[in-house]
């Protein structure tokens, strides 16, 4: 009796399985098909440490590339730059002639800035998409309450362990946002492109900086509740070769 409870034949072919046998069969075809990243997806803490490694390997850079300045009141032609970084937080960017519009303390272009410290909480915020590529979204918030930020979102490809965007909002300088296209030095997590938009009413200018307007006009303050946006392509990064402090002054 017991051996036919166990025991299941066809018809035809007088052929017979084991039931036990073949429920544990589709199991493992049920968790085969299930997606991957139910099972491999990592903490929030986790996966920010591992961009951040990969952000570690590059002591310092030289890039070459083109600065855009789409701000419709001031006049800022698309320019020649070069950044220069040397880690932990140095970044400086070169411009022929004007003035980069830049939150205070322009490290806050580089994306290296974003992860200076380990001095944070870090919240997985579910996930998304940037430009058709899968993101998770992490919000980092600062634990030192002297801290000039005081929310990080970043959107990070996982696969990739790459930054595609990320939005800080500021004590000083409201909320402003980063979005990085990546190509030929992604393995260093360096972007090809930066777009930095912010908006104006929250941004100081430095103490004695005067900015020409489309009038002729020269006013040492920006207008209220207008967007500013920067974008800067590299066409070239030199790294781990060595930055003086000369070429950060």
């Amino acid at each position: 009796m017991k051996h036919q409870l166990y025991k299941m034949k066809s018809g035809k072919s007088g052929t017979s399985y084991s039931a036990p046998r073949t429920f544990l069969f589709l199991l493992l075809i049920f968790y085969f098909l299930l997606p991957t990243s139910s099972f491999a997806q990592l903490p929030a803490l986790d996966l920010v440490k591992k961009v951040k490694a990969k952000l570690d390997k590059v002591n310092d850079y030289t890039a070459t590339g083109k600065m855009k300045t789409d701000v419709v009141f001031i006049k800022a032609p698309i320019s020649n730059i070069k950044a220069y970084y040397k880690k932990p937080n140095k970044f400086q960017v070169k411009r022929d002639g004007g003035i980069s519009l830049l939150p205070k303390g322009g490290v806050s272009i580089n994306i290296s800035s974003l992860l200076l410290t380990e001095d944070y909480t870090a919240i997985d915020a579910g996930n998304g998409t940037i430009d058709n590529t899968p993101v998770r979204i992490i919000k980092l918030l600062p634990l030192n309450e002297n801290s000039d930020v005081v929310l990080t979102t970043m959107y990070i490809d996982e696969k990739a362990l790459l930054i595609r965007k990320a939005s800080t909002t500021t004590k000083d300088n409201g909320t402003y946002d980063m979005q990085m296209n990546f190509g030929k030095y992604a393995d260093w997590g360096l972007p090809d492109k930066v777009i930095f938009s912010f908006n104006t009413k929250d941004y100081k200018l430095p103490k004695g900086v005067t900015l020409e307007y489309d009038d002729g006009s020269k006013k040492q303050e920006l207008p209220k509740n207008k967007k500013g946006r920067v974008e800067i392509t590299y066409s070239s990064y030199v790294i781990n070769k060595g930055v003086s402090e000369d070429m950060l002054k």
